[in-house]
């Protein structure tokens, strides 16, 4: 009953932390190894218990290879999200041989017609990353410059 009500806690607390910059996103709590002896904290009455456990992760990494799907497309690139990351732009100047297209539903294309559009998966390699310790989330700038990237 303790054990079940800490791993809830913990997933909780994971859900409004989001992200640490060493560690990336928390996405699971995978083995509660010890709880420790509850302390009762003076003015609130809580009870802290020092607990060890191991969770899952996701940090992306400079020349990681991943895929994401696009959920914008602008003039000079795209957004794309992938895993719990929201914010991976893909300029237009990372994408060889794609030319952007005005319209009601704006794509970039490619002389094969292969399109980078809204809900496109893509499979990209990351150039850098960014920390932003308010948000206590990652960016991410990303490149198609590769073999064997780009929509799925």
């Amino acid at each position: 009953m303790l054990q079940r009500a800490i791993t809830v806690r913990l997933m909780e607390n994971f859900a409004t932390r989001k992200a640490t910059k060493d560690l990336g996103y928390f996405l699971a709590v995978t083995t509660l190894e010890s709880i420790g002896e509850g302390r009762v904290r003076q003015h609130t009455g809580d009870v802290l218990f020092p607990v060890v456990f191991s969770c899952i992760t996701f940090k992306l990494f400079r020349g990681d290879i991943l895929e994401g799907v696009v959920h914008k497309v602008l003039k000079h690139g795209v957004f794309l999200r992938c895993g719990p990351v929201e914010n991976i732009y893909l300029s237009c100047l990372k994408m060889p041989d794609y030319k952007y297209v005005t319209g009601e539903n704006p794509v970039f294309l490619n002389d094969k017609l292969s399109k980078i559009e809204k809900d496109v998966a893509i499979r990209f390699i990351v150039i850098g990353t960014k920390w932003l310790e308010v948000e206590r989330e990652f960016q991410a700038l990303v490149s198609l410059e590769g073999d064997y990237l780009g929509p799925i």
